[in-house]
């Protein structure tokens, strides 16, 4: 019997100092989690849409996002390197995941802009009449093919 409970003793040490450990480790470093988040609950479907992004030097990156997902979410989740871009991760209060929309593509979108992004956009460069707000516009299939155009330069409405 006091063998078992001086084993189930030093288990309980040895689980805690690992524990303390690893609390160490993560404390001591500067892990930043925020970039790898996703804003949308996760589709176990899978199905996947076609999505290119055109910087403002008209340098074009193809990626693909899933069904679902929104915007912001295939920039993040596929790192796409978007200087600035989703800042507030989806929360609605900044105008970093600004992205400028062709017309016909605009008049497509499954939902129109509420008051909220409105007042978001208002605050973002560049403003078109076709602008959106990355975080705000979730995939479907038939946004495959989907081509967005990324303005220049972002402004952190939170600023």
């Amino acid at each position: 019997m006091l063998k078992l409970v001086t084993s189930r003793l030093i288990q309980q040490i040895t689980t805690r100092n690992a524990i303390s450990k690893s609390n160490a480790i993560i404390k001591s470093k500067q892990y930043n989690f925020s970039k790898h988040l996703s804003t949308t609950l996760p589709n176990l479907n899978k199905e996947e849409v076609e999505v290119t992004f055109v910087r403002a030097n008209g340098v074009r990156i193809k990626t693909k996002g899933n069904i679902g997902d929104t915007l912001l979410d295939v920039v993040v989740n596929n790192n796409i390197d978007l200087d600035g871009f989703g800042a507030c991760e989806g929360t609605l209060t900044c105008s970093t995941c600004h992205l400028i929309f062709s017309k016909p593509d605009f008049d497509n979108l499954p939902d129109k802009p509420g008051d909220e992004e409105l007042d978001m956009l208002d605050l973002a460069y560049e403003l078109t009449d076709t602008s959106r707000l990355g975080c705000q516009i979730t995939l479907t299939k038939e946004l495959n093919g989907l081509e967005v155009r990324v303005p220049a330069t972002v402004n952190d409405a939170r600023s």
